[in-house]
């Protein structure tokens, strides 16, 4: 996304109100280079700092306060998913080595991908590199660092399956 559009986007966003005008938001959004699909709502608190491609499919939510970050990898949320609030997409993470005093050196992005109907609990964190599967849910509070395989329950801290509706 273009990071001088998406600011200036942004100024009109949050002056809108919460659960209203979804429709506007998504125009803006296409205007900073995001691909939206239809039906696609979006709380007006919700953040996207990032400069990778974003994707929303058609039929979505992304809750109050969520937020979308990081670096250049690209952020794809599929159809029908639903995002609680307080959600944390984070692309960008660093190296780490032990040099002058300093753990974290050279940044580096990995996409996130929210495969279709898949549903967030408030306040998730889920770092860069992660796929979660098809149709899968995570619990709130949840850290999700790994891949979540398709009709699942994830939660925890990090998230483990706790039910599997696949069998």
């Amino acid at each position: 996304m273009n990071s001088t559009k998406n600011y200036i986007a942004w100024l009109f966003i949050r002056l809108l109100p919460n659960t209203r005008f979804f429709e506007l938001k998504s125009i803006l959004l296409r205007w900073c280079g995001a691909e939206i699909g239809e039906n696609v709502k979006i709380a007006s608190s919700a953040r996207f700092l990032t400069v990778g491609k974003l994707f929303v499919g058609n039929n979505v939510w992304i809750g109050h306060e969520c937020l979308v970050i990081g670096g250049a990898a690209d952020v794809y949320i599929g159809a029908n998913c639903d995002i609680g609030p307080r959600v944390s997409l984070i692309t960008g993470t660093h190296k780490l080595a032990h040099i002058d005093g300093k753990a974290a050196v050279k940044g580096y992005s990995e996409p996130i991908r929210l495969q279709d109907g898949v549903w967030i609990g408030a306040c998730v964190t889920i770092l860069g590199g992660v796929t979660i599967g098809k149709c899968s849910m995570v619990a709130a509070g949840s850290l999700v660092r790994e891949n979540v395989p398709e009709r699942v329950i994830v939660a925890g801290i990090p998230a483990r399956v706790v039910k599997d509706f696949s069998e």
